[in-house]
């Protein structure tokens, strides 16, 4: 059978890419904002998965809302995840996105503790106000999230951590630690992630404070 090409205008192809998506996806019980947040992943990666996967704890929506909203900064595991964030609305309540992972500082430290950049760049961009963490490729990066989040003032932890990365070794394993926190975090079960899930959630919750 022909494959048919739709003839659509650009401006149009988000908003009839996310009428498909609901369409496809059909009758579900997702809160009307967190519906929002799914069909972000799904419209990122393709992939109808993760309207099962995804997991999010109760007050999430809300932190990750609260933290933008309050002007502080994004933190991401990659440059990748920090390129693809929506900076020009982010700055509009005075935030910025951080990530530490390609500075030589970070490199040396990190070979002279025996610690992965990732790990490193964490507890570096951590100290800088940091109000919704987002991990999508290093789950080394997820667990340094999680063990200073233990050790940080409370005033100083962040509102939201965002663990989703990919992969074989330590990725799953580290998404069900986070799904079991009493704190507000968005993870997936399993090894699917990566960092385009990443930043599609974050994107999905700047929208989400923009309407607020």
């Amino acid at each position: 059978m022909k494959s048919t090409i739709m003839q659509i205008r650009p401006e149009e192809i988000e908003a009839e890419s996310f009428r498909i998506i609901a369409e496809e996806l059909g009758p579900n019980d997702f809160e009307p904002r967190t519906f929002q947040v799914v069909q972000r992943v799904i419209h990122a990666t393709g992939d109808f998965s993760f309207a099962e996967s995804l997991i999010f704890h109760p007050q999430a929506i809300d932190a990750g809302i609260a933290a933008i909203r309050a002007g502080r900064n994004i933190l991401t595991d990659v440059n990748m995840g920090a390129a693809g964030v929506s900076k020009g609305l982010l700055a509009h309540w005075g935030g910025k996105v951080i990530c530490r992972v390609a500075e030589m500082e970070v490199t040396r430290l990190a070979k002279e503790r025996g610690l992965t950049r990732s790990e490193v760049a964490i507890e570096q961009g951590l100290l800088e106000n940091v109000g919704i963490v987002s991990v999508g490729n290093a789950p080394t990066a997820l667990l340094k999230v999680m063990e200073c989040w233990q050790k940080m003032d409370k005033s100083l932890r962040p509102g939201l951590v965002v663990g989703v990365p990919v992969g074989f070794v330590n990725a799953a394993e580290s998404k069900e630690l986070l799904s079991e926190k009493n704190y507000p975090f968005i993870t997936c079960r399993g090894r699917k992630g990566g960092t385009p899930v990443a930043v599609a959630i974050v994107n999905a919750l700047i929208r989400l404070a923009k309407e607020a």
